[in-house]
């Protein structure tokens, strides 16, 4: 099946740039992507424009509660943004390539750094829900067995045909949360670790999260790593945070049971400092150098 079929191709992502471009005076540096109860991060955005993703061309639909559907364009502590308040996911049906079009077309419209947030399950037993996990590194399940979002034939408009990926999570940016964390109180609930990302839409059993967390997982989730992937493919700068929503059932003798509605709880109650960090974090970023080092 050819990409132009299963979405994501060049063509069909510059048609969508092109038409977002034409309805929007904004034009982006910053993409933000809100995960599962941590939209209210767009509604920071001064003088925002609202496109429902069902009215913008090619776009995938959202389909999971706690995800509004809608880019939101508008500034954030004086910098240009792309909110993106709902993503997709594997297990909604979309292929692969379509969940992660958004980026690509975000890399055509002239963004450089993207800031990426979810909700996961905690692995590490020393995490406690309501914590802040700062993505330092992934290991991405379904690219085991081949699903990848770069498989097929490669577009060099986009990015070389095989990217590196240990620098997949910008060790800058990394740093820059832990200073602005530490600034504003948040050090005790803000950790580093390793995201594992899983297909979905069941959550993982005993077994799962047991191995999962004996080949170095702190946190897992089903989202995230495919747009990062993606994102860095495109040459763009990339810094993810994990909200540890739930613990991860690990003893079989446990009742305690994953939920999505314990997810959008715990976002809710934690909204409000992911919001403070991130546009603490926009603030932040140097204009000059709010480019991809490796692409100078």
């Amino acid at each position: 099946m050819s990409e132009s079929t299963i979405g994501g191709s060049y063509e069909e992502c510059r048609t969508t740039a092109d038409w977002l471009l034409k309805h929007t005076q904004v034009r982006p540096i910053v993409g933000i992507v809100c995960g599962s109860g941590l939209s209210a991060l767009a509604d920071m955005l001064k003088d925002p424009q609202v496109f429902k993703y069902c009215d913008i061309p090619n776009f995938p639909r959202s389909t999971v509660r706690g995800h509004a559907g809608q880019l939101v364009f508008g500034t954030l502590k004086g910098k240009p943004c792309v909110c993106m308040q709902g993503r997709f996911h594997l297990y909604e049906g979309h292929p692969i390539q379509k969940i992660t079009l958004p980026m690509r077309v975000f890399k055509l419209l002239g963004v450089k750094t993207m800031l990426m947030t979810n909700a996961a399950g905690g692995l590490n037993q020393d995490y406690k829900v309501g914590d802040f996990m700062v993505i330092k590194d992934h290991i991405n399940m379904p690219g085991f067995a081949g699903v990848n979002p770069l498989s097929g034939p490669n577009d060099d408009r986009f990015g070389v045909r095989f990217p590196c990926m240990s620098d997949a999570y910008d060790r800058e940016l990394r740093q820059l949360a832990h200073d602005v964390a530490g600034e504003l109180g948040f050090s005790d609930f803000l950790k580093e670790g390793v995201y594992c990302v899983l297909g979905g839409p069941s959550f993982e059993t005993i077994a799962e999260c047991r191995m999962l967390h004996s080949l170095g997982g702190d946190a897992v989730g089903m989202s995230t790593v495919h747009e990062v992937i993606v994102a860095r493919h495109a040459g763009m700068r990339c810094f993810a945070m994990s909200l540890i929503s739930n613990r991860a059932v690990m003893d079989y003798d446990s009742q305690e049971k994953a939920n999505h509605d314990e997810v959008l709880e715990t976002g809710r109650h934690r909204a409000k400092q992911m919001e403070v960090l991130v546009s603490t974090m926009v603030a932040r970023l140097d204009n000059n150098e709010n480019n991809d080092k490796n692409n100078s």
